[in-house]
């Protein structure tokens, strides 16, 4: 993705929010995107424990693709899928 297109990108820095708020918060704007949108969280560790999560909560609605990988800030951007027009498994 380009730099001017990262730019219209939704950003949550989730080191400004209380560590108990992080994921809800996350999982309410990920569920919330249309298809084909993206938002982009920035951390100050990897983020994994959260991808294996939205995995399981969501699989095959997400893809997860790393920006950033440290050692002092990780980037990544969540993006939802488009669906196949099939609601055989998950109904969206």
């Amino acid at each position: 993705m380009a730099d001017s297109e990262l730019a219209s990108v939704p950003l949550i820095d989730v080191r400004t929010i209380p560590p108990i708020d992080r994921h809800p918060r996350i999982f309410g704007v990920a569920t919330a995107l249309a298809e084909g949108s993206s938002f982009i969280i920035v951390n100050d560790h990897d983020p994994r424990p959260l991808h294996y999560q939205i995995e399981a909560r969501y699989p095959g609605l997400f893809s997860w693709e790393y920006l950033e990988r440290g050692p002092d800030i990780w980037r990544v951007e969540i993006s939802r899928l488009q669906s196949s027009g099939c609601d055989c498994c998950c109904g969206s």
